[in-house]
């Protein structure tokens, strides 16, 4: 199987991926804006045992919002926002689709919480369904 490998900014975090991603998509829930920085964050999903840890565990952090169901594990030395969801133990997990070196070989399929994004965040016209909030596949 083809792999593809990802990283933080400052290259003490390395992990591999093994393909295909099982989905994607852009998520504008409050949670990912703050943790991004941005209007939220674009991730694929993978079962849990297509993902390996290469190097950098001591730099991974990981921060459960309270409320919140899944968690956004990051580089305690760059900040780089890296996977989650259900980090480390559980069945899937979601990688930062800008953390990769290569092509993930899939495109975001929907956007997630669009109901709770930023009031400057326009969706673009990109033909992806919207969802207010998680789509069953995310529940």
């Amino acid at each position: 199987m083809a792999t593809i490998g990802g990283g933080c900014l400052c290259g003490g975090v390395r992990f591999e991926v093994e393909l295909p991603f099982s989905r994607a998509n852009h998520c504008h829930c409050s949670f990912c804006r703050k943790h991004s920085g941005t209007f939220g964050l674009t991730q694929g999903r993978v079962p849990r045992e297509q993902f390996r840890l290469v190097q950098g565990e001591e730099l991974l952090r990981v921060f459960k919002p309270e409320g919140g169901t899944a968690v956004k594990a990051f580089c305690s030395v760059c900040g780089s926002s890296l996977f989650g969801a259900y980090w480390p133990e559980g069945e899937e997990i979601s990688i930062r689709l800008g953390s990769l070196d290569g092509d993930p070989e899939i495109r975001p399929q929907y956007h997630s919480f669009v109901d709770s994004r930023a009031p400057w965040d326009e969706l673009p016209e990109d033909g992806l369904p919207r969802y207010p909030g998680p789509p069953d596949a995310d529940t």
